[in-house]
């Protein structure tokens, strides 16, 4: 099987293992509290600056047998721990055999404003994306990688040109891939993703760039509404239509819209919508939290990708017959 869809599939098997006896009613997000006030910077915005994290095995939506939002601790520790173990057995073998030990070491299910969430989804209060029926079947064949011509026509993740900064993120276990810096001054907001070691450079406008000076993140800009960040995302690439390790479609005629709110010393809120009316037939939206980390940003390295196109254009040369009985 296709490693790009070894996660999907290790969800699902462990999220159908659960027990049905935890299964309720879904039920719809809390609010996010009015009353905190973020500290501010030298030039009176929201100070979000410093280093966020998160160690939560976040799956995107709802299954079946667990449809609620909010676990009660015991069955959150439950559902986390086969969720955990599904995701590491899956890669073992076939991606990376880190994982299985990363996923031991993982702190459980997201905590967002002090609850147990079994799901990144809010928006619908089934915890459903909103797919078309074509797109769903799309989504659930994950990234696909079918052209082997160009190094152009391979997938962007594999050859390092974009990695966890593409927006939205939607978030993945184990704390050595989420590290986020947020570096303000004025008119500009910037965000350093650790893995990948890409900085999305966002202005505080309501104006895009023209589209020949869109990036491989597309273009981002931020405006404020009260305590929280808006940030807007067009022109998305094409190469990363399906995104590795959620499956979720962002095209390049999707808007992204981020939505950042510190709703206590510790924690910052991030929630995310996606609007195609060619993807999704009604308003969605998904929501996690970071925390604030004392922990360095480190240097990250993303070569394997560039170091192994040329054999794996060779090895397709070989599939096609073009290179038998050439020397090596």
């Amino acid at each position: 099987m296709n490693a790009r869809l070894l996660l999907p599939c290790a969800l699902s098997l462990a999220l159908l293992s659960l027990p049905t006896a935890i299964a309720q009613t879904p039920q719809a997000p809390q609010q996010p509290t009015p009353t905190y006030v973020a500290p501010r910077t030298s030039f009176g915005d929201p100070s979000f600056e410093g280093v966020w994290n998160q160690n939560f095995v976040i799956l995107m939506e709802a299954n079946p047998r667990v449809p609620m939002l909010v676990l009660p601790e015991a069955d959150a520790q439950a559902f986390a721990a086969q969720a955990a173990a599904g995701i590491g057995n899956a890669l073992d073998q076939s991606l990376d055999p880190e994982v299985p030990e990363l996923m031991k070491v993982t702190d459980g299910l997201p905590i967002v404003r002090g609850e147990r969430r079994t799901r990144s989804v809010v928006l619908p209060a089934d915890g459903k994306i909103p797919y078309t029926p074509e797109a769903r079947r799309e989504a659930m064949r994950g990234p696909q990688s079918p052209k082997y011509d160009n190094p152009e026509e391979r997938p962007n993740w594999e050859r390092c040109v974009t990695s966890l900064g593409l927006p939205p993120v939607t978030g993945m276990g184990t704390t050595s891939v989420n590290p986020r810096r947020f570096i303000q001054v004025p008119g500009q907001v910037v965000i350093h993703t650790e893995y990948g070691d890409e900085a999305r450079i966002i202005p505080l406008t309501r104006e895009h760039k023209p589209k020949a000076l869109h990036s491989w993140l597309g273009d981002s800009i931020a405006w404020w509404e009260g305590e929280t960040l808006v940030v807007e995302t067009i022109g998305a690439p094409a190469n990363d239509r399906v995104r590795f390790f959620s499956n979720l479609i962002v095209t390049p005629d999707s808007v992204v819209t981020e939505r950042f709110t510190r709703v206590a010393d510790g924690e910052l809120l991030y929630q995310y919508t996606v609007v195609d009316p060619a993807i999704y037939t009604a308003p969605w939206m998904a929501e996690y939290s970071l925390y604030r980390t004392d922990r360095p940003m480190l240097e990250h390295a993303c070569h394997e990708g560039n170091h192994s196109l040329p054999n794996i254009l060779r090895g397709r040369r070989v599939r096609e017959g073009w290179l038998r009985g050439m020397p090596g």
